[in-house]
């Protein structure tokens, strides 16, 4: 997928989401249960996560959904992987199919409650890197992360000879959109 209609799809599902100011990611799950009136439950994982376990996952249950995440990590950390889930949740994407392992790694009493699971492992397939994208787009709407700056001198020549972007003068900004 390219990045820069990638970029474009997400910024307007991002103009539908009711960002708090001052920024939560707590706030924003609960205005986002307010607005979908399904609550949404914010929950640490039971255990620190390790390679190749998710760092965060969100579940759709019968009666809510929840939202796991990593505890063991920066809170900017935490905020990104909460986020990312969110993300997941405002596109509409859907999981590929069960995995027991997960619904263990979280102690879920009765799986059968489960819609569906999407775990935070890979960052390859489409619904990752929309959901990774809309992540950092909400962080840097809500001023957490810088917005991306246009490289310079050689890198920035080196684009343009490409064609992998059209010349601009050096300081020139990102264009929005």
């Amino acid at each position: 997928m390219r990045w820069r209609r990638l970029r474009r799809r997400c910024r307007k599902v991002i103009g539908g989401i009711p960002l708090p100011e001052p920024f939560s990611a707590e706030e924003l799950c609960s205005r986002l249960a307010g607005e979908r009136d399904r609550p949404l439950h914010l929950l640490p994982f039971p255990t620190p996560t390790a390679p190749g376990t998710p760092s965060g996952m969100w579940l759709v249950a019968e009666r809510g959904d929840y939202i796991f995440y990593d505890s063991q990590t920066s809170l900017l950390h935490q905020e990104h992987i909460i986020v990312h889930e969110i993300g997941h949740m405002v596109c509409g994407h859907r999981s590929a199919g069960d995995d027991q392992q997960l619904y263990r790694m979280i102690d879920i009493a009765d799986p059968e409650s489960i819609r569906q699971a999407l775990p935070r492992i890979r960052y390859s397939d489409e619904q990752e890197q929309e959901a990774e994208m809309m992540a950092s787009l909400i962080l840097e709407a809500a001023g957490r992360i810088p917005a991306p700056t246009l490289p310079s001198g050689m890198l920035s020549g080196l684009e343009s000879a490409m064609g992998l972007r059209t010349a601009r003068h050096p300081g020139a900004s990102w264009r929005r959109g």
